[in-house]
């Protein structure tokens, strides 16, 4: 059988069963009883990009096995996956076996799939450039400085645990993209203050550091006391206080005279991103209040709700020809979007009649 991802195995039962095998981490383990008294215990299962539910019956062979993992348990599952049209993607009941990975299958397992790593360090890269060409000498040394120090744990930190990027490295793809759109709209609009924005995005969300980072050997999200505590929104205004503190004093002299004036540029930015979720009840201190800062809001928006889409697309229930079950926070049920236009091929010219 062929070794696919989750994500590939989604895609293919779309059109039938799929027979495969896929390696995943054990994310969870939990004991529970059918109605009628039958235990069984069900397993959440994780690879780079998704998740899937195993439900294991008191009857399989693989029972007692499955109910004795734990988070540090890496396997491979093989067998028959169907799309059920109550519970999405499925593995043919009974008819499966897993079994432990071997050390190297666990290391490439964590490495994730080859164009997911691509792609990724990819945006990482151009999130330095981005970075790097950004005017300001403070907003520039400020964002290299927070690179340098917490780029690792930057790359293995996903953009929220369920809705949108809810994967490792996640939140470098999510915030690479909102910069992309931001270089795309700001010639469009030159009363934008572009160096800020860049700063504001690259920010925005960087107290989930905290929040929703994995750790370096595997793919379960635990969950970090800092983050429950605080919130991603407070961690972030506290990391760029501290940074700016730290920068300021070295570059005392070289900053004091700069316009506008380097308070201003630090108060603007902190604004940027207690004010990117747009609205008190959806977790900001404080409404958009600048052009920058409403510029973020929707192009935060605008990324993560295009992703829910995409991702709904694979894994929201099926309910008829090109309509999906709603996927939250998306505010109804899915349609696939309409067919691009291709323009058909031009008949070829008839050839002149030979006299």
């Amino acid at each position: 059988m062929n070794l696919l991802t989750l994500t590939e195995i989604r895609r293919a039962v779309q059109n039938g069963p799929v027979s495969a095998r896929v390696h995943v981490q054990v994310e969870s383990v939990t004991g529970k009883t059918q109605r009628e008294g039958k235990p069984y215990c069900e397993l959440v299962l994780a690879d780079a990009c998704d998740r899937i539910k195993l439900r294991v019956w008191s009857d399989h062979p693989a029972y007692k096995t499955c109910s004795e993992f734990t988070t540090e348990s890496f396997i491979q599952l093989e067998g028959e996956f169907y799309q059920h049209a109550q519970y999405g993607l499925e593995v043919e009941k009974n008819r499966w076996t897993v079994r432990p990975l071997t050390e190297q299958e666990k290391n490439e397992l964590l490495q994730g799939p080859a164009d997911l790593r691509a792609k990724q360090a990819a945006d990482f890269e151009f999130l330095r450039q981005t970075v790097i060409a950004i005017a300001d000498p403070r907003l520039r040394a400020l964002s290299e400085a927070f690179l340098d120090e917490w780029g690792d744990r930057f790359r293995r930190t996903a953009a929220a645990r369920n809705y949108h990027h809810a994967r490792r490295g996640g939140l470098v793809e999510h915030t690479a993209q909102m910069m992309r759109v931001a270089k795309q709209i700001a010639p469009l609009y030159p009363e934008l203050n572009f160096d800020l924005l860049l700063a504001g995005i690259l920010f925005h969300d960087s107290g989930k550091l905290w929040e929703n980072a994995l750790p370096e050997n595997g793919f379960v999200m635990n969950y970090d006391e800092l983050g429950e505590l605080m919130g991603h929104i407070s961690i972030g205004l506290e990391l760029v206080n501290a940074l700016w503190r730290r920068l300021s004093f070295e570059n005392v002299e070289a900053w004091k005279n700069l316009s506008p004036a380097s308070e201003d540029v630090r108060m603007h930015l902190l604004h940027l991103i207690g004010a990117h979720h747009g609205e008190p009840e959806f977790g900001s201190p404080v409404a958009p209040k600048t052009p920058e800062a409403m510029a973020l809001h929707y192009i935060d928006n605008l990324d993560a709700r295009l992703e829910m889409f995409a991702a709904g697309y694979t894994t929201a229930k099926p309910l008829a020809a090109r309509i999906f079950d709603r996927v939250r926070p998306l505010p109804g049920n899915l349609v696939k979007s309409l067919e691009k236009f291709q323009q058909a091929p031009s008949p070829p010219a008839p050839r002149d009649k030979l006299l």
